[in-house]
């Protein structure tokens, strides 16, 4: 089961998490919503994240907690 976040619009999100190859070759593992479920969903929020929503448009995002 993904993990989803509802923002506060209504509209439900889950989280994704990618494995991507950057320019310089370095891989990266990068994090993001979606509002269908996709191949790598993520059950959790990664430790040392929580979820907020940018304000403009209400899409949740991660951020490294404090």
């Amino acid at each position: 089961m993904a993990f989803s976040y509802k923002n506060k619009k209504g509209v439900t999100y889950n989280l994704h998490t990618k494995n991507v190859t950057l320019k310089n070759g370095r891989k990266q593992q990068i994090y993001f919503f979606a509002r269908d479920v996709r191949d790598g969903s993520l059950d959790a929020v990664p430790a040392g994240y929580v979820v907020v929503e940018t304000q403009r448009t209400g899409m949740p995002v991660l951020k490294k907690a404090v």
